[in-house]
């Protein structure tokens, strides 16, 4: 009887161990875990929920596969959404619904009809000032569409007060979240994603231990983005056709139309009065001293314009007094948000015509 005793005792003490090591292989494998957890504001300990670990081991291969997929392809998409969401004072961390939502395909289409980057349904979509038309499926512009995903989480947050309920609704929507917590009588997330109550549909259960898993990827992995081209965006007159536009940018039509995925037939809506499009930054002063730009016409009064690279300690205030102008209007016509000057940038200048003829006259 005491042998029995002890080798029970043996074996309590070996599954305890082995227990033990096993809740900590997420965090493990992820130096990552808590913060991630942090900006959903998820507890530390959902890191050792038993159904999330099983969700870890089984999914953890195929979920790395698709991240890394997702970002060899995306062209500086991921640059562009993380930006967008640290402008907006919102956890760049969404990116990675963004990532589940669409693998990163601007044009992704859903058997649904949900479309874009962020996978809206016309209906959200026009709600939040999406255009979506034959023409024109604004869903599919990953600028617009991040806005408007923004919009739509901070409406989510200001009604649930927390990301992770704000995360689920976005995936359930308002109404059935709203009903899950009353049936619960909690918003405890481990009672919400009980997989024997189920509270919430398996799709939404799935859904948040997804994005929390593919973040945990991405945020613990180094992984180079994809040959990308870092867009900017110029206003263009109404029924501009891009691949007419490309030939004078001298480019490559295809990645023109690759920027503008909203732009389903390659033209700027007539219907529209302004409309800003995106093109490559390395193309920004070929647009404004070549193309006939509305964006010039109608903001900038001062025709003429002038490039300048910038160098090692150069302020922007220095560059608008040695060429008469102000750091307004340079800030305008080069769509920088703040006034600080990344080296060797190229800058556009808009001058008088009197400054760019005493240029001209240098140069001979």
């Amino acid at each position: 009887m005491r042998v029995l005793n002890s080798l029970s005792l043996f074996f309590v003490l070996c599954m305890g161990f082995f227990l033990y090591l096993e809740a900590g292989v997420v965090t493990e494998k992820y130096p990552s875990a808590f913060y991630v957890l942090s900006e959903f504001d998820l507890d530390e300990e959902y890191a050792y929920n038993r159904d999330f670990e099983t969700f870890v081991q089984k999914h953890e291969h195929a979920l790395r596969r698709f991240f890394r997929k997702a970002v060899s392809r995306s062209e500086g998409l991921l640059a562009l959404l993380r930006g967008q969401l640290l402008d907006d004072d919102l956890s760049d961390l969404f990116l990675y619904m963004s990532i589940v939502e669409s693998g990163l395909h601007p044009r992704a289409l859903s058997s649904k009809k949900a479309a874009g980057l962020w996978q809206f349904m016309p209906a959200t979509a026009k709600a939040y000032h999406l255009r979506v038309g034959n023409s024109c499926d604004e869903r599919c512009d990953p600028s617009r569409a991040t806005q408007a995903a923004i919009a739509h989480l901070r409406h989510l947050y200001n009604r649930f007060g927390k990301w992770y309920l704000a995360v689920l609704a976005y995936n359930c929507g308002e109404g059935r979240l709203r009903s899950a917590i009353e049936k619960a009588g909690t918003d405890d997330i481990e009672i919400l994603l009980d997989a024997e109550q189920k509270f919430l549909p398996k799709e939404t259960r799935d859904y948040l231990n997804k994005i929390i898993l593919v973040a945990m990827i991405g945020e613990s992995d180094t992984i180079e983005e994809g040959n990308g081209i870092e867009p900017v965006s110029v206003e263009v007159r109404p029924g501009t056709d891009l691949r007419m536009l490309a030939k004078q940018l001298k480019m490559d039509a295809s990645i023109l139309l690759r920027l503008n995925p909203a732009l389903k037939n390659g033209v700027v809506p007539k219907s529209v009065e302004h409309y800003e499009i995106a093109i490559p930054e390395e193309k920004i002063v070929r647009f404004y001293l070549r193309c006939n730009s509305v964006q010039a016409k109608l903001h900038e009064p001062k025709p003429f314009f002038i490039s300048h690279q910038v160098v090692l300690g150069e302020t922007l205030e220095q560059i608008a007094r040695h060429y008469d102008t102000t750091t307004e209007a340079i800030r305008r016509a080069n769509h920088l948000n703040s006034d600080a000057l990344e080296l060797d940038r190229l800058l556009v200048i808009p001058v008088s015509e009197e400054a760019f003829d005493a240029r001209l006259r240098k140069k001979e």
